[in-house]
Order: C-alpha cells, then sequence, then structure tokens
C-alpha cells in the first residue's frame, strides 16, 4: 500500500463561546462531504466533532479560551480518510483515569453526563487522545 498523502487540509481556531461546537460541525460536514464519506458516516463525524468540542469547553480551563481543529484528508488519488485534531490548551487530564460510564449506574446517578469519549470512540474509526499540563489533543478519524 502506498504512502497516502495530505489532499486537503482546514483548521479552524475557535472561541470557547456558547454555540461555536455547531460552527465546528458545519466545517466537519463540509470536509468531510469532500471527502467522500456517505451521509452515516458525516452524521457520526459531525456527532463526534460537536462532543470533542463541547468536552473542551466545559473541561478544559484553556486560560485563552480557544479551540483549534484541524481536519486532514489523506489519500493517495482520491480521499480515502479524514482525521480531525481537536485541541485545547487547558490544564489536561489523565485519559486512562476517566471511569467508563455504565447506563446502570448513570440511570441512578442525579447527574448523567459524562459519556463524551465513549460516543466519540463509538462513533469514529480511531481515537487518540494526547494530554499533559499544555492542554489536550483528541484526534479522530474515519476511513471511506
Amino acid at each position: 500500500m502506498s504512502e497516502q498523502a495530505i489532499l486537503r487540509e482546514v483548521r479552524l481556531l475557535l472561541p470557547m463561546a456558547p454555540d461555536m461546537e455547531t460552527v465546528a460541525s458545519q466545517a466537519a460536514t463540509a470536509v468531510a462531504q469532500y471527502a467522500g464519506l456517505s451521509t452515516d458516516q458525516i452524521d457520526e463525524v459531525r456527532m463526534a466533532v460537536t462532543e470533542a468540542c463541547i468536552n473542551a469547553f466545559e473541561h478544559s480551563r484553556a486560560a485563552d479560551k480557544t479551540l483549534e481543529l484541524t481536519f486532514t484528508v489523506f489519500g493517495t488519488r482520491e480521499p480515502e480518510r479524514l482525521c480531525i485534531a481537536v485541541r485545547d490548551r487547558g490544564v489536561g487530564f489523565v485519559p486512562e483515569r476517566v471511569e467508563e460510564p455504565r447506563i446502570e449506574t448513570k440511570l441512578k446517578a442525579e447527574r448523567k453526563r459524562g459519556w463524551g469519549i465513549k460516543i466519540i470512540r463509538g462513533l469514529m474509526d480511531d481515537v487518540t487522545i494526547r494530554s499533559g499540563a499544555d492542554g489536550t489533543t483528541v484526534v479522530m478519524c474515519k476511513s471511506r
């Protein structure tokens, strides 16, 4: 298999402000369409990007109150794979310490939230989370 090249890259810098996840969602839709993803795959990408943005908005505590998104389409001649990096410059966290939600527990709990990472992993083909004192980057990929 030959090495894939970058066919298109789109960068977006968003303020952490109400409804900015919808801007990220619109960009995700446009790039996923360019990548030739199916309607269902586009919906999955859009939802995963929305979840990643909301997580960063709510949990990053980024002093600059911004979020960077990079949408990269890879392929040899035609688009084959879309990867999206969502990066904040917040306080970071230890991904391995995030407890996986269990439906039985959440139904009984007062706070029913905490599904973001699980949803993202379920929607995308590959998910990598890098986090530390300089922030968090979630890289999510979907193949055609």
